[in-house]
């Protein structure tokens, strides 16, 4: 089974660049290069807002139940009010913003671009530029965790204490030398995923006595050889401790314990590239895009569909 898929009275017109459940509910808010920002009601079976702004948006995150970001092609960061639907332009990038992200604990937004920058925006005082990075690199993602910036660029990760943006606090370099393409945080580490199919695990807490390692996340073979799918997300469940999903390129979704390294179920496979994955705050439902992600020349531009999986049904 592959979860039941959202029923969307207009279809969404292009790729689809993130989904994220909201922080108390079982709202989803889904940007995609249609320009539009979504809100759907799961357990109404609702779509309560489709709010049009001026660009392809490719990242969206929560401030609160009510208000939301996106990073969009124009380089512009926007703010929505989900009641209302009105959004206003907070700042902009150089070049195109590809991620975004709200930090509770310090009022910040923080918002990646092609321009090789990393920004902070101030939300508790009129929307000002608080800080700015230049990594020297395009940034791949980003992900926060309590007051720790975790930043992927090419193929290393760089971490900031959001008290201190000065210098990086971590710096972590690939010896794969292979581009990094997602990167999520967890109580203690971090996970990230590489466009040849890899996931590595890192722990940061000096009292888990875990080992950072690296494995084949998603070992697909052609013709006796490794087959180097990209994997696009990994969420952790925030129920099941240690327990995370990956979404690779060619549709496959897998659920791992990051702690005794084992492989927990294969869903059946999605008919598009796994865009995007999110669980709800009970990590009883995950979220998948399934979606074309304009990294490949043979991908199906087919309509994306968004799935909802009970992972009880697991």
């Amino acid at each position: 089974m592959n979860g039941v898929e959202l029923p969307f009275e207009n279809p969404i017109g292009d790729a689809v660049s993130r989904i994220r459940f909201a922080p108390l509910s079982n709202n989803l808010l889904i940007s995609s290069w249609d320009s539009n920002l979504r809100l759907y009601d799961v357990d109404g079976s609702l779509l309560r807002l489709e709010a049009p702004s001026q660009a392809g948006l490719l990242d969206c995150c929560y401030q609160s139940e009510s208000m939301a970001f996106s990073a969009g092609s124009d380089g512009g960061i926007r703010r929505y009010d989900l009641h209302s639907g009105t959004n206003e332009t907070i700042g902009s990038h150089h070049d195109i913003a590809t991620c975004v992200e709200y930090s509770d604990q310090t009022g910040l937004l923080f918002s990646a671009s092609l321009d090789k920058n990393i920004m902070s925006w101030d939300m508790r005082s009129a929307k000002s530029l608080a800080y700015l990075i230049n990594m020297g690199a395009e940034v791949e993602s980003i992900s926060l965790s309590r007051f720790d910036l975790i930043v992927a660029v090419g193929a290393s990760v760089r971490i900031y204490d959001l008290r201190n943006l000065e210098r990086p606090v971590h710096l972590k370099e690939s010896c794969m030398d292979i581009r990094t393409k997602c990167i999520s945080s967890f109580p203690g580490g971090y996970a990230v995923g590489y466009v040849d199919g890899r996931v590595a695990l890192e722990f940061l807490d000096s009292s888990n006595l875990n080992e950072g390692y690296t494995f084949r996340c998603h070992p697909k073979f052609k013709d006796g050889r490794a087959h180097l799918v990209s994997i696009n997300d990994i969420v952790f469940n925030p129920l099941v401790c240690g327990t995370f999903v990956s979404g690779d390129n060619d549709g496959y979704i897998i659920t791992w314990n990051n702690e005794s390294k084992r492989r927990l179920y294969e869903f059946p496979r999605y008919p598009n590239s796994v865009a995007s994955l999110s669980f709800n705050q009970g990590g009883e439902l995950l979220a998948i895009a399934s979606s074309y992600t304009y990294q490949e020349a043979n991908e199906k531009e087919v309509t994306p569909q968004v799935f909802i999986q009970k992972m009880g049904d697991s």
